[in-house]
């Protein structure tokens, strides 16, 4: 279920409101009426013109009655955390680049400069962080300010980005994976820039 601050909604608009969410995020175009209908098991299409109507007085939707493919989401629903790439969780690899995909979360969540990667490798599973899971990481202003053990996204310029537990003494930084399999990464404090911290793991099941 989406949360939303906008007008609560009655369970009928609820379940609307939600399949339109999971359509549009998988297929990037609204529905047809017909196909709400179906989705939603009705076989006259007043109903679903009555909880669109009820979305849009709300505060949910826009919409122009008689045009379903003009719907659209309020709210922030496909703006998103940007998912910026893939992170290294066992050797250094290639930082990311261009944006691929969006995380649909709260707008309240991305103006706080939150930013996404995929796991790539099981460095850090005994940190519970699997390959192939999403891991929401948090901008890192101070690095002086981390507590050790933290995980973090560290870029080492040249090499490329990792997920690892941070620890720093004096001027040595150790990156250090949760996966006994893998030896520690050493570097020099002015080596290491850490891109942002664990704030969540998203894990599609």
């Amino acid at each position: 279920m989406v949360n939303s601050p906008n007008e609560a909604l009655t369970p009928a608009q609820q379940e609307l409101y939600d399949w339109l969410a999971e359509y549009i995020g998988l297929h990037h175009h609204s529905p047809s009426i017909r196909q709400m209908m179906q989705a939603m098991g009705l076989r006259s299409p007043a109903p679903i013109q009555s909880r669109l109507r009820h979305l849009q007085e709300k505060g949910w939707i826009t919409w122009q009655e008689g045009q379903a493919r003009t719907l659209q989401l309020l709210g922030g629903l496909l703006s998103g955390i940007p998912v910026l790439g893939a992170v290294a969780a066992g050797g250094l690899v290639e930082t990311f680049d261009d944006v691929q995909e969006r995380l649909d979360l709260s707008p309240v969540l991305e103006t706080r400069g939150l930013f996404a990667l995929t796991v790539n490798g099981d460095s850090m599973v005994d940190a519970h962080i699997a390959d192939g899971d999403v891991v929401l990481m948090e901008p890192v202003n101070e690095p002086s300010l981390l507590r050790n053990g933290t995980v973090v996204s560290a870029l080492v310029p040249g090499s490329g980005t990792t997920l690892k537990h941070f620890h720093r003494q004096g001027s040595l930084v150790r990156l250090e994976a949760a996966n006994p399999a893998y030896d520690p990464i050493e570097l020099d404090v002015e080596q290491v820039v850490v891109q942002g911290k664990l704030l969540a793991v998203w894990r599609k099941v």
